[in-house]
């Protein structure tokens, strides 16, 4: 590693210690000779103003600890692994695109820039290079965004108008917000709906005429969002009604064994080589969506309503292409 990288192992290394790092594990860690380690440890001190010490009996050094908590790196330290990161984060940033969060997240968007430039010794990064692709995102009104994501950090009540996508019905909802999710590239708010006494999550790109209210926003624990919104399959998930157990071809077993479907899920691997996955669901409709999505590599075994209700989709589709 470069000297850069060393400054800033060396001082994560002594900061997370309780007790003084002896001489040969630092330059174990850092791989770096005895005279490079002292020049480093000179540097730390003398111009970083590090709160630097000798530990007692053999070469050891370590932060006094009554400084340690508060001492910090001047300016911002990254490693090679988090500038990395930081590229990815600014692909991030640019696929919000002129709409949703550009406007606030610009200055941000400059800070990265600059950093990039600053770490990369004049040379230019290829950040076309790292790309991160969106699927199925759709477009949210940034005032309506703004409104609702002021509701959930300032915990006011909101008011707006909803229009489902099941029904295409629009109701008039007061609801009091608890968590602002953004699931597979769209944005949902999980709140507690005062008229129907229930939790509930709403699609954003749905919300319109959105307005905060002065009343403070019923507050509920998080063990019991927890147990509402991550106890079953989906976003509109609620608490499970039942367990589906659906199998995958061998062929398609070398993807689904990788994923991550649900907190709870239970899979295994089946004798001839298909693979067996168990999650629990509330909704089935966007559990259906993943599992069709296999084609016939996927059989939903059980429950049973479940799997007639695959068959009922798949004979609808194929009367849509007819003979």
């Amino acid at each position: 590693m470069d000297r850069y990288e060393r400054i800033l192992a060396l001082h994560r290394s002594l900061k997370a210690s309780r007790y003084p790092v002896p001489l040969q594990r630092l330059m174990d860690e850092l791989g770096c000779s005895r005279a490079t380690l002292y020049r480093d440890l000179a540097f730390l001190r003398d111009a970083l103003g590090a709160p630097l010490e000798h530990g007692e009996g053999e070469a050891s050094f370590r932060y006094a600890e009554k400084e340690a908590e508060r001492f910090e790196l001047p300016g911002l330290w990254l490693s090679s692994e988090e500038l990395h990161a930081l590229t990815a984060a600014q692909q991030l940033l640019d696929r919000t695109g002129p709409g949703i969060l550009s406007a606030a997240l610009a200055p941000l968007k400059s800070r990265i820039d600059a950093l990039l430039q600053q770490h990369a010794g004049g040379k230019r990064w290829p950040i076309e290079r790292v790309r991160v692709l969106g699927s199925g995102t759709r477009r949210v009104d940034e005032a309506v965004f703004r409104m609702v994501a002021s509701a959930v950090l300032e915990r006011r009540r909101l008011r707006f108008d909803y229009t489902a996508r099941t029904t295409n019905t629009r109701t008039h909802r007061q609801v009091s917000p608890q968590r602002l999710t953004h699931y597979r590239d769209n944005w949902y708010l999980d709140a507690y709906d005062h008229e129907r006494e229930a939790l509930r999550s709403f699609s954003v790109d749905r919300i319109a005429h959105a307005r905060l209210e002065d009343a403070p926003a019923l507050d509920l624990p998080e063990t019991e969002l927890d147990a509402h919104f991550a106890s079953s399959y989906g976003i509109f998930s609620g608490a499970p009604k039942a367990w589906a157990t659906i199998r995958f071809s061998a062929k398609a077993a070398r993807w689904v064994a990788d994923e991550h479907w649900h907190s709870r899920q239970e899979g295994r691997f089946l004798p001839d080589g298909r693979y067996e996955l168990r999650v629990p669901y509330s909704h089935a409709r966007e559990l259906l969506m993943d599992v069709l999505r296999y084609g016939p590599d996927a059989e939903v075994v059980e429950p049973l309503p479940l799997r007639e209700q695959v068959r009922s989709l798949l004979q609808l589709s194929a009367k849509v292409y007819g003979d």
